[in-house]
């Protein structure tokens, strides 16, 4: 199993394809253990694409008395890429999370990031986006992981996959299954991104930048990620108006891929 000793936890990580070196991050989860399917279509076709388990999910394991932010999750990840011995990525966030991750290691390590992607992301939550985070805390401490997938679910998903695909996507199998019975873990993903705040420091950013806006994401719309493009000089950005927050269905990956390698392939 690869785990390295990284900024003082053990953090399991893979590596799929081959080509230039991807670090990709994604939310609450991970793609790893045979989740990388989940990946960009056709990413490991083109790319050696690193990723790994956050601290407290999967086999990574966490400091529980460290106080939980974005900065910390950073460099974790920078302490992965000098593990690899890899100078420099493309740095793809995924719905969330790993897109904060990515800001602060372009803010604080710009030499490391060739290019980086953004999606479902925001700058600093605003108070409608910190109320959502601590629901999902509230209703996956009171009632259980299952009631949490349920209430995520429902706001993630466009409703037409929805409606076609909710019976796989819920259950023990289904969706942010790597949070089941990891509540402590989940708790301080939420703290990390509620007190994750770039609005000051963005405009550092060099490395080149897309973010992706989601017109049907009903947790980090436009309204959460226009901010990103327009706070990072030069920053590109495309509005995918039929997607959610989880870029899900045959014609919103392969139009996400599309888009993630006319990016890619320009840096």
């Amino acid at each position: 199993m690869p785990i390295a000793h990284i900024n003082g936890h053990d953090m399991y990580y893979e590596i799929h394809g081959k080509g230039e070196p991807v670090l990709l991050m994604g939310g609450w989860g991970t793609f790893c253990h045979g989740e990388h399917h989940h990946l960009p279509w056709g990413l490991t076709d083109r790319y050696s694409v690193v990723i790994f388990d956050h601290r407290g999910i999967g086999d990574s394991g966490d400091e529980l008395d460290r106080p939980a932010t974005t900065r910390m999750y950073a460099d974790d990840a920078i302490g992965l890429l000098a593990h690899l011995e890899i100078p420099n990525a493309h740095v793809i966030g995924l719905i969330g999370m790993g897109a904060c991750i990515a800001q602060e290691m372009a803010i604080s390590h710009p030499q490391l990031v060739r290019s980086m992607v953004n999606t479902g992301a925001w700058l600093k939550t605003d108070r409608f986006l910190t109320d959502q985070l601590e629901l999902f805390r509230i209703v996956h401490r009171d009632m259980g992981f299952l009631p949490f997938q349920h209430a995520v679910t429902v706001l993630s998903f466009e409703p037409e996959y929805y409606n076609r695909q909710i019976d796989r996507l819920l259950g023990i199998d289904g969706v942010w299954g790597h949070l089941n019975g990891r509540y402590p873990a989940h708790s301080r993903l939420i703290d990390a991104c509620i007190a994750h705040d770039t609005t000051a420091r963005a405009g550092q950013i060099k490395a080149p930048t897309f973010v992706l806006h989601a017109g049907l994401d009903q947790v980090t719309g436009p309204r959460t990620t226009q901010p990103i493009q327009d706070a990072i000089p030069g920053a590109e950005g495309y509005l995918l108006a039929e997607a959610a927050h989880v870029i899900a269905g045959k014609a919103m990956k392969a139009r996400f891929s599309e888009l993630l390698f006319d990016f890619l392939g320009k840096h």
